[in-house]
């Protein structure tokens, strides 16, 4: 029989997690990828370049309801984030939990640097976090022998998964593997496993029919990826990264609960997830996958080691006390890491003091700020910069204008502040903005973010340079940007645009 729900394991940490991101959500600015999803909301559809569809249908939501601000814009990710420590708290008491596994399961999904960053700011990382933890929820209740039923649920949320990033497909075969390798055979004799492996090919099969009816553009964004953009990786230093990610203070309930699955004869009916978490590992360093892939099953495992640690300190209460200080403590110290906390100059102090600088598993140069502080920066400088060189143009040239972003960050720097400032909205090979098109762009006047003179007198007539764009705080390949006005393409622009495409 399960213990009680705890109040403050359910209601109270949940409660702080939503508070603490709403009330950092400022921090210093809109983000790259956030610019991104929004002009991805603005042409909604069944998939993308990059990402499926189920976030961007989340941010259309949250637009028509409340609009664009920053706090309306990191309002899902903070309930996302507070929703997956109510996840971890009912995970540790599906386990046989009590009150302390609860709440220290609920404490380290509250406060892990992954989480805390990814909590902040939009993206389809929150909700990847939370659809894991519902679906490891869902698979301990089918485990400890609950109504077979229940994979048709399981098979929904990792459905829903798939349409919202598609490494949930670590998820459903290292499940698979971890039935395999604890011999639990009987699962496999229930027609409702082979249900619930419908409905989830059910939910994603639309994105499936877009990929093959765009040409599998996802495919080639991957390889690309993998060959122009992502950093190797050791299979030591993605284990490595893990320490920063799940928070140096949070390893032992971490660490204990991967033991407890595998070794301990009270948790025998769970040790599929166990297997689960190896064969993860195991597949995404083989694959050569980010680092931060592995995050979404860590509130899973936060929760196993709370109950393990609640099991081995059945009168140690100092010893709990310390563990979940320790929890806590490591999280808010680790936190100006993860989330834009303090300004950026006693940020650059305190980062040297750790001598810990968060890596972004890309291979671009950082300047002062890791990629993910210094892709808040410069984009609204850079509209108005843009807007400058605009206005500089004849009022025949201004009433049909083009504006090129190298970047889907560019593009919709453009498209998020450019209309305040009369911009159209712009155009981008990049990604998703490459099958958007290059709109009414034939026979306009082009101002170009970025590239250099002589890439673009072999498109052009005439090329000019209009204004640089200074952002010291900026990703150093967007500081110095040159601002290009060109004239008379040499081209149609649909000939032009099969030239651009950057799938990456």
């Amino acid at each position: 029989m399960m213990a009680r729900r705890d109040r403050i394991a359910y209601a109270v940490i949940p409660a702080a997690v939503v508070v603490f991101h709403l009330a950092t959500a400022p921090g210093y600015g809109i983000f790259r990828d956030e610019l991104y999803y929004l002009a991805c909301a603005d042409h909604l559809g069944l998939g993308y370049v990059d990402h499926p569809p189920l976030s961007i249908a989340v941010l259309a939501l949250v637009r028509a309801l409340f609009g664009t601000s920053l706090y309306a814009l990191r309002l899902a990710p903070a309930l996302a984030a507070g929703a997956t420590a109510l996840g971890a708290a009912s995970i540790a008491r599906a386990f046989g939990g009590g009150t302390f596994a609860q709440r220290l399961g609920a404490l380290g999904a509250a406060t892990f640097p992954l989480g805390l960053a990814i909590g902040g700011f939009f993206s389809m990382n929150a909700f990847d976090v939370l659809l894991w933890t519902g679906a490891i929820r869902v698979l301990v209740a089918i485990l400890s022998g609950g109504d077979p039923k229940l994979w048709v649920a399981f098979g929904a949320l990792t459905g829903l998964g798939l349409e919202n990033k598609i490494s949930v497909l670590f998820l459903g075969l290292g499940v698979a593997a971890g039935i395999a390798l604890s011999r639990r055979w009987e699962l496999l004799r229930t027609r409702w496993i082979w249900i619930g492996a419908g409905a989830a090919l059910a939910l994603v099969v639309p994105h499936l029919l877009w990929q093959a009816a765009n040409g599998w553009p996802t495919i080639e964004f991957m390889a690309n990826a993998r060959r122009l953009k992502m950093s190797s990786i050791t299979p030591w230093g993605f284990v490595g990264e893990q320490i920063l990610n799940a928070g140096p203070l949070a390893l032992p309930v971490g660490a204990a609960g991967v033991w407890t699955l595998l070794r301990s004869d009270a948790a025998r009916p769970w040790r599929a997830i166990g297997w689960a978490y190896l064969v993860i590992l195991t597949l995404m360093i083989l694959q050569g996958a980010k680092p931060y892939y592995l995050g979404p099953i860590y509130p899973s495992l936060f929760a196993a080691g709370a109950w393990a640690w609640e099991r081995g300190t059945p009168s140690h209460r100092w010893t709990r006390r310390v563990l979940a200080g320790a929890v806590l403590a490591g999280g808010l110290a680790l936190a100006p890491l993860a989330k834009p906390l303090l300004p950026v100059e006693t940020f650059v102090t305190y980062a040297k003091a750790l001598h810990v600088m968060p890596s972004s598993g890309e291979r671009h140069a950082l300047g002062r700020l890791p990629q993910q502080f210094a892709d808040m920066h410069g984009w609204r400088e850079l509209a108005e910069t843009v807007a400058r060189v605009k206005n500089t143009l004849p009022p025949e040239e201004q009433t049909h204008v083009c504006v090129f972003g190298q970047n889907y960050g560019e593009a919709g720097a453009i498209d998020r502040f450019g209309p305040a400032l009369g911009l159209p909205r712009a155009v981008s090979g990049h990604n998703s903005y490459w099958l958007w098109g290059p709109g009414s762009c034939e026979g306009a006047t082009w101002i170009v973010i970025g590239d250099d003179r002589e890439t673009l007198e072999t498109i052009f007539e005439s090329v000019t340079l209009g204004e640089t764009f200074h952002c010291d705080l900026c990703m150093p390949y967007e500081d110095e940007n040159p601002i290009w006005v060109c004239r008379r393409l040499k081209q149609p622009a649909s000939t032009l645009w099969l030239q651009v495409k950057k799938f990456v």
